[in-house]
Parts: structure tokens; C-alpha cells; sequence
């Protein structure tokens, strides 16, 4: 259950860390079990005027720790991530939005082995898209939910 009100969820994950408020990032959707995320184009060109791979990577990492927030109580849980990998697979031309979802019995699975074993893991495997709905990269990400 998740212990900050969207609002707040929306501040930590936008504003929270200097650098990704750097970058403009935004939180589309925040719901238990559901985000997405979306990294402007605009600020975070690169030299030949498509998005930064750092950019990218930003918007590929971020999703664990936001559902963490939308799905767990962050009074006695946190998140870290042991791994991430990204697979470039085309420029990106425009903003870029993530969509990552954890099911309901992976939510209670996460948790209750957090819980009971002060640890849990959990894998993203995700898609960054274009505007126009084109994967530009996807990610591998395995992430723990850490008891306080």
C-alpha cells in the first residue's frame, strides 16, 4: 500500500533528485502496479539533435523506484537498483515515454518477501518509445525492494 499521496509521488519522482529534474521528466501516469514516464526531447538533445543516450537511460531506470512509491508503503520499504542495461535501437526525434506495470501478485510477492527476508527482486524488461509509438530502445533492469 502506498504511504504518499499521488501528488507528493508525483513531486519526489519529478523534482527529488537535482539531476532528473534537470532533465524535465515527467510522471504520466502514477497508480499501484502502473507507470509511465515521459523525458522531453527538448533540453536533452544530443549533438546530432536526437535525445541523449544519458537521457534515455534516465527515463529507462526511473520506473523501479516510482512503482515502488505507487505500490509500497515507503515508510518501510526502499528501492535500489543492481542492474541496468540499455539496447539502442533506433535515434530518438522526439520526447519519450516508458510504461512499466508490475501485477498485483507480484506486488504481494515483492512485498512479502521484502518482508520476511528484508530483500526482494523484481526485473523490468521495458520499451522506450517515440512520439509516434516506434521503440527506440528497450531496457533490462533488476531492482530490490529493500526493508528499513
Amino acid at each position: 500500500m502506498p504511504s504518499y499521496p499521488e501528488d507528493f509521488i508525483r513531486q519526489l519522482t519529478e523534482e527529488h533528485i537535482a539531476f532528473v529534474k534537470r532533465t524535465g521528466l515527467k510522471a504520466e501516469v502514477l497508480e499501484p502496479g502502473h507507470v509511465r514516464l515521459r523525458m522531453p526531447l527538448k533540453g536533452n538533445e544530443n549533438h546530432i539533435r536526437n535525445m541523449y543516450a544519458g537521457a534515455l537511460f534516465t527515463v529507462a531506470e526511473m520506473p523501479g523506484g516510482v512503482l515502488m512509491l505507487t505500490s509500497f508503503d515507503a515508510r518501510r520499504f526502499y528501492p535500489i537498483v543492481k542492474e541496468a542495461g540499455l539496447r539502442f535501437l533506433r535515434p530518438a526525434a522526439s520526447d519519450v515515454t516508458v510504461e512499466a506495470q508490475l501485477s498485483e501478485e507480484e506486488i504481494q510477492r515483492i512485498g512479502e518477501e521484502a518482508t520476511h527476508h528484508g530483500k526482494s527482486e523484481f526485473v523490468l524488461d521495458l520499451q522506450l518509445k517515440d512520439e509516434e509509438g516506434n521503440i527506440v530502445a528497450e531496457s533490462h533492469a533488476i531492482y530490490q525492494l529493500r526493508s528499513r
